[in-house]
């Protein structure tokens, strides 16, 4: 099949076709190895792109050594990482805010990219950014994405002797002292922002058995995991016209591993909460596609001294009390649960959400992360994050 050119001559039509693939490749294949005008457009696509080839990378296999503040860092051998905060704050006469801060790193290579072009990388970068204004009922997110080239986004490595800091472009977490032991979060979207001080008072609370936390029976479907389960927050939340000066306290989880779900994996639901009485108490399953739960990932409390008892998920019972049915994407998520922590010190308590709507929806990836509260034997605040109620996150962690 032939067309006319505009000026007269003959152009193949599959000559056409085949330059268009082409620059669709050019354009979507390694626009975050070198520069392209569209950087933000194309790390999205890369990161909903299908999963990327593991060869290479390396897997959670055995205890990890881990070494504070050096551990804070990135580690580049590893495919997926995320750095992610979360807290319940309030102002002085009572009004509450949740806020998420999430970046997440994912290698496309486990080579190194060195080159003469800065903007040539082996990394892309994703942070996700939301305040929940309680007394209002609004759910302020924002996301963002880049390449890890040109100085755009990035982390500190773990290999370096620099002080821990993660960010994507203005967003960004970086320590105000050598141990990390005090941090500083600031990030800005048009209608919300954040400016907090963050100390850490408990050491870093090993997940799984020595930070190596299993998602399936298979060996290397896990991952490096550890939390700062209670950050001494202060600083400010603006929303709209008005910032508040606030307070309170901040969870903090760093993960890295590759490929860690196993095959059959739906979704999970993950509960990281600061209670009252100094313990803090992270639990979470993993649903499967056929109906079932994961046995293999469980949960971990953290007592007033910093010491740690792992839970297997025979250790604790989790049932839904109520659901939520999302305007924006159709999904129906538990909106209320009844758990009970098994054992000589256990107890038994319920989670709300502190408002309806915390979805995520504008994102790639669409979920529910938000602001919780605790009561029952024990009283308290945290975060409830609910994925794979509207698409399977098989392939992307």
């Amino acid at each position: 099949m032939t067309i006319e050119s505009s000026q007269g001559g003959i152009v193949n039509w599959r000559i056409i076709t085949l330059l268009l693939l082409i620059g669709l490749v050019l354009i979507f294949g390694i626009s975050l190895i070198e520069p392209f005008s569209g950087s933000a457009l194309e790390a999205r696509t890369q990161f909903e792109a299908p999963p990327l080839d593991t060869a290479g990378f390396a897997r959670a296999i055995e205890p990890w050594d881990w070494q504070f503040p050096r551990d804070h860092g990135a580690h580049p051998a590893f495919q997926t990482e995320w750095w992610y905060y979360t807290g319940v704050l309030a102002t002085d006469d009572g009004r509450r805010f949740g806020f998420q801060f999430t970046i997440f790193r994912r290698a496309i290579s486990p080579l190194d990219a060195r080159s003469d072009s800065e903007f040539r990388t082996s990394n892309i970068y994703m942070a996700h950014f939301t305040v929940s204004d309680i007394a209002a009922g609004r759910f302020y997110h924002d996301v963002r994405y880049s390449r890890g080239g040109a100085g755009l986004a990035g982390a500190t490595s773990s290999e370096q002797a620099t002080r821990y800091r993660v960010w994507l472009e203005d967003w960004q977490v970086s320590a105000l002292t050598d141990d990390a032991a005090r941090q500083h979060i600031t990030a800005a979207s048009d209608e919300f922002a954040l400016d907090l001080i963050l100390m850490q008072v408990k050491p870093p609370a090993l997940q799984g058995y020595q930070g190596l936390s299993p998602k399936s029976e298979e060996v290397g479907n896990a991952s490096y995991y550890y939390s700062l389960t209670r950050l001494v927050t202060g600083g400010t939340i603006t929303v709209g016209a008005e910032t508040f000066t606030v307070s309170g306290n901040t969870w903090m989880d760093h993960e890295f591993s590759t490929s860690a779900l196993g095959d059959g994996a739906q979704g999970w639901d993950w509960f990281g909460l600061i209670i009252d009485d100094d313990t803090e108490l992270m639990i979470g399953q993993i649903r499967q596609i056929d109906g079932s739960i994961e046995p293999a990932f469980g949960g971990l409390l953290v007592y007033p001294d910093g010491s740690t008892r792992a839970l297997d998920s025979g250790d604790f019972s989790l049932s839904v009390t109520d659901t939520w049915r999302s305007p924006h994407t159709d999904a129906d998520y538990p909106a209320g649960w009844d758990i009970q922590v098994l054992g000589d010190d256990g107890f038994r308590f319920s989670v709300a959400p502190l408002q309806a709507d915390q979805e995520l929806h504008s994102a790639g990836i669409q979920y529910w992360e938000g602001a919780v509260q605790v009561s029952g034997d024990v009283s308290g605040y945290g975060y409830a994050e609910l994925t794979g109620y509207v698409d399977s996150m098989q392939n992307r962690f």
